[in-house]
């Protein structure tokens, strides 16, 4: 008998499977994609793998700065830089003409904690967190399923579709759209990676041959939430503004390939607690903390722990 149901094969679902699979609780993990990771997310373009959601890993928790370096013991993952650029826009224009495309950089840097990067694509990472888990894929939740213990890890408006949570209904999240441009050849200088600050269409820019390591001509942009609710309904069609502003910012031509995938629900506003509760059902994810995938993470092992502790009191 299946004791806890997860819903969602993002990195906190998985991350609480493994550690209530590993205390011996029947789960069983739900997922309505054809592969798990969620916003870890990396998709094939030409034969190659480009990191389209996540754009880098950092740690300042202990317990998942150990679970980078068994990733980078397996070859998974790598540190990639503590230092990355700062583009400036020149914050006018809708996203759509000329001004979308006159953003230059300034020169200046930003130092931070080492961000790591996966050389196969962060969707690894995922791929190495559910292995040995019971995770049926292509299957869609609509209705809370019957369980001692449900966990939606989502972002609260999905999770408000199968059931009616407060605290799913209270959370709140910003939308964004990945542009992947494929070049003939790496044409700019180096970089790595970039903020790009008060652009009407662009907020950050890797070059992704660099983070994965294999020096492909490839630069992945995301883009502003207030670009992208404009675009939700036809991201395809996007493109063209998204490579007119790269393009402008690194005083590139125009990219061979440009392919747009929409994150309607990108990055939350941080809510309090590590998790919310309501009942038998848990709401998981990266919106309990600052918006990255520790914080995923850590919610994930949160809401185990807390199954746990519920066991051993029952």
């Amino acid at each position: 008998m299946v004791t806890v149901i997860v819903v969602g094969a993002g990195i906190a679902g998985l991350a609480c499977a493994r550690d209530l699979t590993a205390a011996g609780v029947p789960t069983r993990v739900l997922e309505r994609g054809r592969v798990v990771g969620g916003r870890l997310a990396s998709k094939r373009y030409d034969g190659r793998y480009a990191d389209i959601g996540a754009a880098y890993l950092t740690a300042d928790d202990p317990g998942f700065a150990g679970q980078l370096q068994s990733w980078r013991i397996a070859g998974l993952a790598r540190p990639w830089t503590d230092t990355l650029r700062i583009f400036a826009g020149d914050g006018d224009g809708d996203g759509g003409g000329p001004a979308a495309a006159s953003a230059v950089g300034d020169g200046r840097t930003a130092r931070g904690p080492i961000r790591w990067a996966a050389p196969g694509g962060l969707r690894g990472l995922a791929e190495n967190l559910a292995r040995g888990l019971d995770v049926t894929l292509e299957h869609e939740v609509t209705v809370l399923p019957d369980a001692d213990a449900v966990v939606l890890a989502m972002p609260g408006p999905q999770a408000s579709r199968i059931a009616a949570l407060e605290a799913a209904a209270a959370q709140r999240w910003a939308p964004a759209l990945a542009a992947v441009l494929t070049y003939p050849d790496r044409d700019w200088a180096e970089f790595r990676g970039a903020f790009v600050n008060d652009h009407p269409v662009l907020a950050t820019l890797c070059d992704d041959g660099d983070r994965r390591g294999d020096r492909a001509p490839v630069l992945v942009a995301h883009s502003t939430p207030q670009f992208a609710a404009r675009h939700l309904d036809d991201p395809a069609a996007a493109g063209q503004a998204m490579a007119e502003a790269v393009s402008g910012l690194l005083r590139l031509g125009a990219p061979a390939r440009t392919a747009v995938h929409r994150w309607t629900y990108a990055t939350p506003e941080p809510a309090e607690g590590a998790y919310a509760r309501h009942g038998r059902v848990y709401l998981a994810g990266d919106a309990y903390g600052k918006p990255r995938v520790q914080t995923a993470w850590l919610s994930g092992r949160a809401v185990a722990a807390a199954i746990l502790r519920e066991r051993a009191r029952s």
